[in-house]
């Protein structure tokens, strides 16, 4: 009885345990999966089925302005005028495909897409309607009229993961899911249209977009892209694949760069495209790194599909400075500030440490068939998840 993120254990929790269950064929992570899958579908109870943030596992009913704090499901108080989250409700697909094929139950899949689960059939089934300012998609959905509530467009935080599951649905569909893969593909279309820009000293990057002004910064968690253009570099025509390959590499450059000009060679949260400064954080707020694992995302993408030595050493790169200015007595640590050789730490492991930034490191350096990128697809909590449900083992 308590409050949950429906994004946060759909990709953590139903996620891991799914992976859990496919590597080990124990049924017990199985049986754990759906049931707490089946927890989370009265947050879909909206007028459009897109559904609300927050969940409480304890209670069911919906949340009303009489009894403001029990209920089943609503949306986070900071999100604007009670709307959902692109990167929450978009983020929904690959574990509700799993748990649809395994239950035998659709109402997961129509969660998801047609043929696929019902629920999120449904998400998709609302943004096609909706109408796109330049092809690109907005961060804050009502859940209410299905319509966007301001027009602020990121890559990183609050957009990030519905483009990389629009590529990955396809993939794990294995290439038949088309509709997940136009979607990516005029997304893409309109982001390096609207949003990729290249620096002044020749780094290129993606803004965010605020009602048609850009706004030059790129988050850690955008540095997730490079991995995913690539990804989806690998599938397209002669002329495309070249350039998103290309661009793919120029924004893991970009990245690599937010490390290499720190104190530390750790990245911080946030890195800025103004005032003459390039690829570092400007503002104090800015200055953290919690142990993110997007950077080395890309590194084990780039390097898995062009075998480039430089993203094995950047990689290493990142081990030691992990293990210089982040390991502690207990495990490791974020630091405040990556500008400083004496950071102090904000003690605390987070849980995608372990489950994201470790592991894509090992696979870095792994051979490529273990976890191979042709029969599994990651998660955005980067759990493994196979292909089209073969019984593959790892």
């Amino acid at each position: 009885n308590g409050e949950a993120s429906l994004f946060e254990v759909n990709i953590r929790y139903i996620g891991g345990l799914l992976a859990t269950y496919y590597l080990t064929g124990e049924e017990v992570f199985k049986s754990k999966a759906l049931e707490l899958g089946e927890k989370l579908l009265p947050a879909f109870n909206t007028p459009t089925g897109i559904p609300r943030g927050v969940i409480n596992l304890g209670r069911q009913g919906t949340r009303s302005l009489s009894s403001p704090c029990s209920g089943m499901s609503w949306s986070w108080g900071w999100a604007s005028a009670g709307s959902s989250i692109l990167a929450e409700f978009g983020t929904l697909h690959l574990e509700f495909l799993h748990l649809s094929a395994l239950s035998g139950n659709p109402v997961f899949a129509e969660k998801a897409t047609l043929s696929l689960p019902l629920q999120v059939l449904n998400i998709r089934r609302v943004l096609s309607r909706v109408e796109k300012p330049q092809g690109l998609y907005p961060n804050f959905l009502s859940p209410v009229t299905g319509s966007w509530v301001q027009h602020h467009v990121s890559i990183g935080g609050l957009g990030d993961s519905f483009y990389e599951y629009l590529i990955k649905s396809w993939l794990m569909s294995d290439k038949k899911d088309s509709e997940a893969k136009k979607m990516y593909d005029d997304a893409l279309e309109a982001i390096e249209k609207h949003l990729v820009k290249k620096s002044a000293g020749g780094l290129t990057y993606i803004a965010e977009w605020r009602g048609g002004i850009l706004d030059h910064k790129m988050g850690h968690l955008a540095c997730f892209s490079g991995g995913m253009i690539a990804l989806g570099a690998e599938h397209a025509g002669h002329e495309r694949r070249q350039r998103h390959m290309e661009l793919a590499a120029e924004i893991t450059n970009t990245c690599h760069e937010s490390y290499a000009r720190s104190d530390t060679k750790l990245g911080p949260e946030a890195f800025r495209f103004d005032a003459g400064s390039e690829a570092m954080a400007t503002r104090l707020s800015e200055r953290y790194y919690i142990l993110r694992p997007e950077v080395v995302e890309s590194y084990m993408y780039l390097w898995r599909l062009t075998h480039d030595p430089k993203y094995r050493h950047w990689g290493w790169e990142v081990v030691k400075a992990l293990e210089k200015h982040c390991r502690v007595e207990a495990g490791f640590s974020g630091i405040r500030d990556v500008y400083t050789t004496t950071p102090s730490h904000d003690n605390m492991q987070q849980s995608f440490f372990l489950a994201e930034t470790l592991k894509y490191l090992y696979l870095l350096f792994c051979e490529d068939d273990v976890l191979s990128l042709e029969d599994w697809v990651f998660n955005t909590e980067a759990h493994p998840l196979p292909i089209n449900h073969t019984d593959f083992k790892a």
